[in-house]
């Protein structure tokens, strides 16, 4: 699902128009954006907790020429399933023999 089809369920939904679920979805996404960019967490029960983490600069092997390259530290934003979401998501999909995801 890309952004214009979420923003088109929001509003049926929600009996909101298109216009507003828009609105609601893109104050929603920066308001969760402005709290990471001040270094603080989003938790929303059930549903997951949005964070950002510190990676350390390290070494790494350039797999096409073989050279060893360092890599910079750098903050990185993660996203952290709740119990609810990762208990629902088990119950209702399954890995299929090719390695997708398939409803159960």
């Amino acid at each position: 699902m890309n952004k214009g089809e979420f923003i088109d369920r929001l509003a049926d939904s929600t009996n909101l128009t298109k216009k507003e679920a828009r609105k609601l979805l893109d104050s929603v996404l920066d308001l969760i954006q402005n709290t990471l960019l001040q270094g603080e967490e989003v938790k929303l029960v059930g549903f997951g907790k949005f964070g950002v983490r510190a990676r350390k600069a390290s070494s790494r092997i350039n797999p096409q020429t073989k050279e060893q390259i360092q890599v910079d530290a750098k903050v990185v934003p993660l996203f952290k399933p709740g119990k609810e979401l990762r208990r629902q998501i088990e119950k209702n999909l399954k890995v299929t023999a090719n390695g997708g995801v398939a409803k159960k």
